[in-house]
């Protein structure tokens, strides 16, 4: 059951009892409207502040005073924070965090309520040390940092350290595997981290199945605040002898990308070499930098994911978050997104002293919208529960300490910090809710039911109640020509288009749309010169954005196939060339004959089902009432479907594309013998009444 979303509980009306003798007030009363009880909980980077709220309260100010081991000031005091009403949702016990310091240091701090303009007493202080960067700074592994930990924040680490700290990690620990998943176009390795305990699964096939999450760390080359924060982690994750962290690795896989972008990290800029803003790429994977990403996600298949940016407005929150928006995004991704921000890290975030807020609080302009080329989108069309995580740039009214770079940079790189390991934790907690809005999500799109719509977004709130209501990202509903009520059963390309050059890439050369396809991981049915994209499968929802001639940013003008095959047939079926049957009924045999293609969709079949030599076959939430043996053929792919029978997959060689056999009840064996690859079942078991033999033992 999902949790629900925070709201604030009301507090009590105190009864005002009034005595006929007034007793002495104590000597060590606090003054009216001085805040109490104070306290200062130390963490990695920052440091969380907790008090006793005044009633009447405009606002607080956070005071952070450095001192020596004698408690005696060693600077001037200074205003680092204010704390106002819409920084969290449990505003009845504020808190706040500060990071604008170097870790290790010792300060005093104390806090004061505002009434309107009016300073009210400060509390009592507080005295503490703060967290130095975590590793012994003498046990091998721990005792890495990273150039920007080096120089205190004065400097960003750069690609060649970056390059020689992981490397460090994988040489120093078992768990830790660098892998590099491509080139930039200034041939800069792109590498992944890829994390487990004890030691990280050996293949993508294999770290699939452990359930990762990803972290894309570093899309725009200025805005590196979040990488710091990933090069941090791994080696916590990588060299941690915390329960807590051996135990996340222990139940999943952690993959991060510190740096896709390292031609324009090493420039400081926002697009790659070429200018390409790469979170705008993501579908249409025109860079080598969008594709390598798009290719790991295809074959390691996380199920959640992260993506770090940083936003330039001092108004906004300290992390504005937004999950994908786009209305082809399957409702369970996107709820179990909405989920993860607003039931979690909202919650956390007030309690941690964090402001999360949606992306676009407190005058956020145009952000946050339904374009599929954007990561977040992409992700969620891929069915990944996952969020946008924007770090506030500059400090702003709420942190007026930050005119300081390096304590500015402070906030940012911890702040990310704290919330790439909260998404860890939830995923650790939610993991069996993550993974069923993920199958949900699968069947669903693989049912090719319902609008498809090229442009436009789900509305986001300004905030759970009983939050002032801040600027909630704008809607971007979608107008009526981009919007598409009848969907096609599949789209047709030619060779030309299919297989045809392009410019669109670095240089004016770019890869083929088959090429693309490939890379995006969905099945096409190849019939003569014609290449068929059937829409029954996982990623139905990005498919026709980038093949339809309504798209936005497509790749081509693919031509619609409606279903030739609806309502009820009766005798046996001999299928040549592409058909595709919708709510239909077939009562008899069907055999697909070689060279041809049976695509379905809400059908039922009353009797065997074979193929041999078969160009493709692909059944979605559909039925056979009897045996499916399916031979020899190009492509497969079996989702949601229920089969009265036997079925055996033989002698299927698809090339690079695995047969699919997911979310499907089987009431007889199953056996897979000779095929190349291996089919797999995306995560999606599978219900077997009979036997599981050879290749289909673990599906």
């Amino acid at each position: 059951m999902r949790r629900q979303r925070p709201t604030l509980i009301a507090v009590s009306t105190l009864i005002a009892v009034t005595l006929t003798t007034a007793a002495p007030a104590p000597a060590n009363a606090a003054p009216p409207d001085q805040v109490t009880a104070l306290t200062a909980h130390q963490a990695d980077g920052y440091t969380t502040l907790a008090w006793q709220p005044v009633d009447g309260a405009t606002d607080y100010q956070i005071e952070r005073t450095p001192v020596d081991a004698d408690n005696t000031p060693t600077g001037a005091p200074t205003i680092v924070g204010i704390w106002r009403p819409n920084r969290q949702i449990n505003q009845q016990a504020p808190t706040f965090a500060d990071a604008g310091y170097n870790p290790g240091d010792t300060f005093q701090w104390r806090v004061r309520a505002r009434t309107g303009t009016t300073e009210q007493p400060y509390s009592d202080p507080v005295t503490a040390t703060t967290t130095a960067p975590w590793g012994n700074p003498t046990t091998p592994g721990e005792q890495l940092r990273t150039g920007w930990e080096t120089t205190h924040a004065a400097q960003y680490t750069s690609d060649t350290d970056e390059y020689a700290y992981t490397a460090a990690i994988d040489a120093l620990s078992n768990r830790v595997r660098v892998v590099e998943l491509g080139r930039t176009v200034q041939n800069r390795p792109i590498n992944m981290m890829v994390i487990g305990h004890p030691t990280p699964a050996t293949t993508p096939e294999a770290v699939a199945a452990t359930a990762p999450v990803a972290i894309n760390c570093n899309v725009h080359g200025n805005e590196p605040g979040d990488r710091e924060a990933c090069l941090i982690m791994a080696r916590q994750l990588a060299f941690s002898t915390d329960p807590r962290i051996t135990d996340l690795l222990s139940h999943t896989t952690v993959l991060i990308v510190p740096t896709i972008n390292g031609d324009g990290r090493a420039n400081n800029t926002r697009g790659n070499s070429t200018g390409q803003d790469l979170n705008r790429d993501y579908s249409l994977i025109r860079q080598p930098e969008t594709t390598a990403y798009i290719k790991m996600v295809r074959d390691y298949r996380p199920v959640a994911g992260y993506d770090g940016h940083e936003f330039g407005n001092s108004r906004a929150g300290d992390l504005p978050m937004l999950p994908p928006r786009h209305q082809n995004v399957a409702q369970p991704i996107f709820d179990q997104s909405q989920d993860m921000i607003e039931g979690h890290m909202y919650a956390k975030g007030a309690e941690a002293g964090w402001w999360a807020c949606p992306y676009g609080c407190e005058g956020g302009g145009n952000v946050g919208l339904s374009e599929e080329t954007i990561l977040r989108n992409t992700l969620g069309l891929k069915n990944v529960t996952n969020s946008l995580l924007e770090l506030r740039s500059s400090g702003g009214q709420t942190r007026p300490d930050e005119g300081n770079t390096a304590n500015n940079r402070r906030r940012k790189t911890y702040s990310a910090l704290w919330t790439f390991h909260q998404f860890l934790d939830y995923h650790r907690a939610d993991r069996a809710d993550i993974l069923k809005a993920r199958s949900e999500a699968i069947e669903s799109q693989a049912a090719n039911t319902g609008r498809l719509v090229f442009r436009g977004s789900r509305p986001i709130p300004a905030h759970p109640a009983p939050h002032p209501g801040d600027s909630p990202p704008p809607l971007d509903a979608p107008p009526a020509d981009l919007i598409l009520d009848n969907p096609p059963c599949a789209y047709k390309l030619t060779d030309a288009q299919y297989n045809g050059a392009r410019t669109d890439g670095p240089g004016g050369v770019g890869t083929t749309v088959a090429q693309r396809i490939a890379a995006h991981g969905w099945k096409v049915i190849t019939i003569g010169d014609d290449h068929y994209v059937p829409l029954n499968q996982p990623e139905r929802g990005l498919i026709p954005l980038l093949l339809d001639g309504k798209g936005v940013e497509k790749l081509t003008d693919g031509e619609r196939i409606y279903p030739t095959l609806t309502g009820r047939r009766n005798g046996p079926l001999a299928v040549t060339g592409f058909t595709c049957a919708d709510d239909a009924t077939i009562n008899g045999p069907v055999t697909v004959r070689a060279g041809a293609a049976l695509v379905t969709t809400a059908t039922t079949i009353s009797g065997p089902l074979t193929a041999t030599g078969a160009a493709g076959i692909l059944l979605a939430d559909s039925t056979v009432n009897g045996p499916v043996r399916i031979a020899a053929t190009d492509t497969i792919s079996i989702i949601d479907a229920t089969i009265a029978g036997p079925v055996d997959l033989s002698g299927n060689t698809t090339g690079t594309d695995a047969p699919v056999l997911a979310g499907t009840t089987i009431r007889g064996p199953l056996n897979c013998t000779g095929n190349n690859p291996t089919p797999h079942n995306l995560g999606i078991a599978n219900t077997v009444h009979g036997p599981r033999t050879t290749q289909c033992a673990a599906l």
